[in-house]
Parts: C-alpha cells; structure tokens; sequence
C-alpha cells in the first residue's frame, strides 16, 4: 500500500524492470509504481515468482500498447533439473515423482529436444494463470479441483544446450507468445525417462527490447533517494520504443485532427499488422489500421493526440 503522503502523477513510457527472484510480477509492479508514483501501470505478461529477468511495466498511456507486446518473441535461460517432477513443474511445488536419471550427452539430449522445436503442441501448467471458465487454472489447482490443463500451439524458435551435467541441464530457449518453458523442461523430462523441472529461470530479451538496459527495484530505490523524479523518469523508455516493429504512417496535422475525431484517411499502403501513426514532428498518435483499399482507421489514440496537446513523459508538469 502506498503512504498516504504520496502524491500520484500521471506519468507515461516503459520501464525494463529486472524483476527479482521470489516475488510476484503483480507485486514487483506495484513496488516500481509506487517509486515513480505513477497513476497508471501494468505488465507486459507475468514471470514466474521463481524466474528473474525482463518484465516491461507500462506507465499511463502506455498501457494501451502493452497487450501488444504480450504476443512478442521472448528469449530466456534455464536449468533443468532432472530426476524429479513437481505439481507445478518447477522448484516451487512439491516433489511427485523421483526416477534415475540415464547417462546423457549431447546428442541424447538433442534428440530429445528436436521434437519440442517449431509449432507444436503444449499443454500448460496446472499451475499457470492461463484461465479455464473465466478462473486462472492456478485457482483451481490450489482449491484441489481435478484439471484437465489445456493444449494449444505456441511456437518455439529454438533450444540451445548451454550445458550437461549429471543431475541438470541449462538450455536457452527463444520462443513465442504463450510458451511455457516450464511444460518444454517438463516434457524433456519425460522424453529422457527420468522426469524434469524447472529450477532456475531468466527471461534475457522481449521483442523489441533486445539491448536495452534491465533495472533491479534496489537500483531504482537508491536512484529514488540520490536523484528524485528527474532520476527516475531517465530510466524510462518513450511510448515509440514499444512499437518499433510496427510499420510507420504518417500524417499531417490535418489528418492527426480528423482521425481525433474518429474519421479515416485514404491513401495509405494496405497492412495485414496495426500500424503505428505519427504526426506532425514525428510524435506518435497512436495505433490504427490500413485495408486493403489503402484506408486508415484509428484503433487506439493515445490522449495527446485527441486533446491535440504535445507528448510529454510526466503531464503533470
């Protein structure tokens, strides 16, 4: 909770937030929230309490683009530990099966993994927040409900073994949207006939945030007390960052008020992905659409574009 001497603000961009070992995405968000004082803030997709790693929070108007990057390529490393499946298929839940673990090298340990590499099927945790009849199936399994964890395709791009030893395995995987590295190790588990979980696990890079630097909350703590707001909003990315992958419209100033006011534009080159509209001096209006006869739609206006005001990163000012 917050004291009731803060002072909210209305604050946008995105932070790269390292999201420490042991606490929920949920709660590390709220701990960042509350150092920025910001009104408004989400998550770009949960990480395990047990992983480490990127979690991008979304402050203010950023949070509109924030189910876009849910669907990006992710990358992460991981430690499998062999022998020993779990209820929750990593070192947080409790042991359910113990088996001997074979003599492995790297050719075993590659045959096992080909067959988990492209578009294949995945069946989640049981203990995931992926929602069956509207309730986080990690709600059911902790009430001791029976659950029949669903199946679907995800796509992963590739597992590289970083290393062998006797009882474990450390894999980097490059995946898509709603991969489970959790169901990859426990089904390689199961491919080596001796089980797996995961026991440690790091997301390194979201697209498009390969090289952009992380921050630990200790980081943005000690920044909080030297350096004060000013310190703090240096950490954060512009709205532009999130959607560097998408293609680029233009419009004048002319066109930046028509769409405001929720009308299309003509003449634009069609695309099959939203597009990102920037205005007059390049400022970023927000999303839209192109069909096939080359009209822009506006989807989703960040609140300068339809107040017609200038993006600034605290609004409050």
């Amino acid at each position: 909770m917050a004291s009731p001497e803060t002072k909210f603000r209305a604050l946008d961009g995105i932070l790269l937030l390292d999201k420490p070992q042991g606490m929920s995405s949920n709660g590390a968000l709220q701990v960042a929230r509350r150092l920025f004082r910001a009104e408004k803030g989400g998550h770009t997709g949960s990480l395990d309490p047990l992983a480490t790693g990127l979690l991008p929070l979304c402050f203010g108007e950023a949070t509109k683009i924030a189910g876009l990057l849910l669907g990006s390529r992710k990358a992460y490393d991981t430690v499998a530990v062999l022998g020993t499946t779990t209820d929750t298929d990593d070192a947080d839940g409790v042991p359910l099966r113990q088996r001997p673990i074979p003599p492995l090298d790297a050719t075993t340990v590659a045959a096992a993994l080909a067959p988990l590499k492209g578009r294949i099927r995945q069946r989640a945790p049981i203990y995931s927040a992926l929602k069956q009849g509207g309730e986080p199936l990690y709600t059911k399994a902790r009430r001791g409900d029976v659950i029949e964890a669903p199946e679907r395709e995800v796509e992963v791009h590739g597992i590289e073994i970083l290393g062998i030893a006797p009882d474990r395995l450390s894999l980097r995987v490059e995946c898509g949207s709603g991969t489970y590295v959790r169901s990859l190790v426990r089904d390689l588990g199961e491919a080596l006939g001796c089980g797996a979980h995961v026991g440690a696990l790091r997301r390194l890079w979201v697209d498009p945030f390969l090289q952009a630097p992380m921050y630990t909350l200790e980081a943005l703590q000690a920044l909080a007390e030297q350096g004060g707001d000013a310190a703090l909003e240096a950490c954060l990315l512009p709205i532009e960052s999130g959607l560097a992958g998408f293609p680029r419209v233009e419009v004048d100033a002319v066109g930046a008020r028509r769409l405001a006011q929720g009308q299309r534009l003509r003449g634009y080159p069609p695309s099959e992905v939203p597009v990102a509209i920037h205005g007059p001096e390049g400022r970023v209006l927000g999303l839209g659409t192109v069909d096939a006869e080359g009209t822009l739609s506006p989807q989703r206006l960040f609140a300068w574009a339809v107040a017609g005001t200038a993006v600034k990163t605290d609004r409050s000012q």
